[in-house]
C-alpha cells in the first residue's frame, strides 16, 4: 500500500532557515512573514520551538496523515523498497545546523533520511487530561519499570540526537536526558548534588557549560544548592504524559535493566549500553547502525569499540554488524549485572 496514494493536498512540511547576518542569525520562514534576529546562543532552540508551534497549530487526524517525501518523489532520501510503516513526523538538519525541516514521513522513508531523528508524539503534547469533576483520583500505585519507561527513554535519546549538536559528549547527553525528563511544564530542572554524585557527573562544570552554548539550557545560578536550570528547548516543554511518569523513565535511565552499567565505568559506555537497553527485548536487540551512533555521538569505528568494551563487561553477550542491512543485533547475558571488577576490566 502506498501512503502517499491519496490526499495529496494535505501538507504537513515546516521548514526554517537560519541565516547569517550581523548582530546575529535571522530565523526565516515561508508560512510566516516576520524574521527575527536572534542571539547565537538559542538560534537552534528558537528553530525547534517555531517548528513545533507550527506542527501543533496544523493538528491532523492520523488517517489523513501522509508520508510527504513520497508524495514529493522522494528525493529526501536515497532510493529504497517504498514506503512502509506508520507516518511518523521527522526532524531534519541541513546545511550544517543553517536549515531545519519537520514533516511527516513514514517509518521506511525517515529511516533512510540522513541527519534525521523522529520526534515522539510526547513531545508534542498539549498538557495531561485532567480527571472529572466528582470522580475520584485512583490510587497511587507504583508498579514496577516496564516498556513505558523503556520507550520513553528511547524517543529522547532518539530527540536528543538531532536537537543537540553532533559533537556533545556522551556525559553531556546523559545530564540532558535527566534533564528534559525530570524538569517541571515550566521547563524548570532542579538537580541535588547528592544525585549528580550518584551519576559521577557531580562538579562536573564542563557539562553545563557544554549545554548552555548548545543554547539548549540555562543555568539560573552557579553557586544553588541543588543545581537549578532553566530548559531552553520549548519542544521539551510540552511532552506528554505528566511528569511522574517522565520521572519514572529518568530512573530506569539511570539503571536500565538488563544494561544496568556500573556507575564507575566511563560516560561514553553508560550512554551505549543505555541507548541498547532501550533497544533490547527478550535477551537481545537491534538497531540501525546510523541511528545508535546519533544517539551515542560516536563514530561507527568508535562505537564498535564500545560494544567490544561492553562484551568485555558481561553487560552484552555477543553482537554483530549486518553490513547489507546496516543494522547492529546483540545477545543480552541472562545473569544478573556484572560485578564491579569487571566494570574495572572494561573501563582499562
Amino acid at each position: 500500500m502506498r501512503l502517499a496514494s491519496t490526499h495529496a493536498a494535505v501538507q504537513r512540511i515546516w521548514t526554517v532557515h537560519l541565516r547569517p547576518q550581523t548582530g546575529g542569525p535571522a530565523l526565516t520562514c515561508p508560512r510566516c512573514a516576520h524574521s527575527p534576529v536572534l542571539p547565537a546562543a538559542s538560534a537552534r532552540s528558537a528553530a525547534l520551538t517555531h517548528l513545533a508551534r507550527h506542527a501543533r497549530a496544523d493538528t491532523l487526524p492520523g488517517y489523513l496523515r501522509i508520508c510527504q517525501c513520497q508524495a514529493l518523489g522522494c528525493h529526501w532520501h536515497p532510493r529504497h523498497r517504498g514506503c512502509a510503516g506508520p507516518v511518523l513526523l521527522a526532524l531534519t538538519c541541513d546545511r550544517g545546523g543553517r536549515a531545519w525541516r519537520l514533516a511527516d514521513a513514514c517509518a521506511a522513508c525517515a529511516a533512510a533520511m540522513s541527519r534525521t531523528a523522529v520526534v515522539p508524539p510526547t513531545l508534542l503534547g498539549t498538557g495531561r487530561a485532567q480527571p472529572a469533576a466528582g470522580m475520584a483520583r485512583p490510587a497511587r500505585t507504583t508498579p514496577p519499570f516496564g516498556p513505558a519507561e523503556q520507550q520513553r527513554v528511547r524517543e529522547m535519546l532518539t530527540y536528543l540526537a538531532t536537537a543537540l549538536p553532533r559533537f556533545s559528549s556522551p556525559a553531556a547527553r546523559l545530564l540532558a536526558l535527566q534533564c528534559a525528563l525530570r524538569a517541571d511544564h515550566h521547563g524548570q530542572i532542579r538537580l541535588p548534588h547528592g544525585f549528580l554524585r550518584g551519576m559521577r557527573l557531580h562538579g562536573r562544570a564542563e557539562l553545563w557549560l557544554e549545554l548552555e552554548h548548545a543554547g539548549w539550557l540555562h543555568r539560573l545560578s552557579r553557586r544553588c544548592s541543588p543545581v537549578q536550570a532553566q530548559l531552553l528547548d520549548a519542544a521539551v516543554l510540552h511532552q506528554a504524559p505528566g511528569r511522574t511518569a517522565r520521572i519514572r523513565a529518568a530512573q530506569w535511565a539511570l539503571r536500565p535493566a538488563p544494561l544496568a552499567a556500573s556507575p564507575g565505568l566511563p560516560c561514553a559506555l553508560r550512554l551505549t549500553a543505555l541507548a541498547l537497553a532501550a533497544h533490547s527485548t527478550a535477551g537481545a536487540g537491534g538497531g540501525e547502525l546510523d541511528a545508535l551512533t546519533r544517539q551515542c555521538g560516536q563514530p561507527p569505528q568508535q562505537l564498535e569499540d564500545l560494544l567490544d568494551q561492553l562484551v568485555r563487561a558481561r553487560l552484552v553477550t555477543a553482537w554483530h554488524h549486518h553490513h547489507d542491512s546496516g543494522e547492529v543485533r546483540w545477545e543480552l547475558p541472562a545473569h544478573s549485572p556484572p560485578s564491579e571488577d569487571a566494570a574495572r576490566e572494561a573501563g582499562a
